[in-house]
């Protein structure tokens, strides 16, 4: 049955968070991963070592990372947006980091201030820093069907950056739909782009909720290859550089629906109810509901 297997990348207590207006607390933070940790989860995005100044909310990063309870078959991994980061992140003792890149200019001059090839170059040192630490490391690309700012995005840029990420020693590429524009039939136009020159063993999908089509764009991919999917539990999540962005798909919603279709993903769904019953007594489902 491993080929029916599915692996859900939990990207709860990183992506799922960073945009929450009110404060989470640092205890809050690690019973929530913690929690995340007993559901089944392979990897879990824990934080991210950005600067406080651009995402106040992850400014406890170094503290979540010492809080947290292991479990032996969790690895935890952090974004890691340059050396600085990554010192940070190595210093805590993460499994892995990962490093993000946009499809679109704007969105990459937004986001992290730097032309997409500007932001590439600058992941040659952090990348190479963990690989000399035997850290591994995961890329992402925002916007990959859809900019905020651009509107549309074909799917031709996309294929050169993924390359490049992989060459640089990136062991998946994680392909963002951001502000959860996709529909099956633009996320078909992209990975048919894509599968045509990359093995979708290396490819994971990375699908927001505004339009209700994340459940349906997971599908779709399968159709593709594609096994590795991000997700975040009770669909937390949104971006602060993509204006009307919602959150990830629901780590539920995606769950329930593979298992349906005969897939496994190993996750304890009654350990993932733990998680989402913290999450609604912290008060952070309200910006959700529309």
């Amino acid at each position: 049955m491993l080929n029916k297997f599915i692996k859900l990348v939990e990207v709860g207590p990183r992506d799922g968070l960073q945009n929450e207006k009110s404060k989470v607390s640092t205890a809050d933070k690690i019973v929530l991963t913690d929690l995340l940790s007993e559901t089944g989860f392979m990897l879990i995005e824990a934080t991210s070592f950005v600067s406080p100044k651009w995402v106040p909310q992850l400014a406890d990063a170094s503290e979540v990372m010492a809080g947290i309870t292991r479990a032996d078959n969790v690895r935890y991994m952090a974004l890691t947006p340059n050396i600085q980061g990554f010192e940070r992140a190595r210093a805590a003792g993460v499994d892995e980091i990962a490093v993000f890149a946009a499809a679109s200019e704007t969105f990459s001059q937004k986001n992290i201030n730097c032309t997409i090839e500007e932001s590439l170059n600058r992941f040659i040192p952090v990348i190479n820093a963990a690989k000399a630490e035997g850290i591994a490391v995961r890329g992402y690309i925002s916007t990959v069907v859809h900019c905020p700012y651009e509107g549309a995005i074909a799917p031709e840029p996309v294929l050169p950056i993924a390359e490049q990420l992989l060459e640089m020693g990136c062991y998946e590429i994680s392909l963002g739909d951001t502000t959860g524009q996709g529909t099956p039939q633009t996320v078909s136009a992209l990975l048919s782009h894509l599968t045509k020159a990359l093995p979708p063993a290396l490819l994971a999908g990375h699908f927001h909720d505004t339009n209700h089509q994340a459940v349906a764009n997971v599908m779709t991919s399968l159709d593709f290859g594609l096994r590795c999917f991000d997700s975040a539990v009770s669909g937390l999540g949104g971006c602060p550089y993509a204006p009307g962005a919602k959150g990830n798909v629901s780590t539920r919603a995606v769950a329930e629906a593979l298992h349906k279709e005969g897939w496994q993903t190993d996750l304890d769904m009654a350990k993932l109810t733990q998680a989402e019953s913290h999450i609604t007594s912290l008060n952070l489902l309200q910006a959700h509901s529309s």
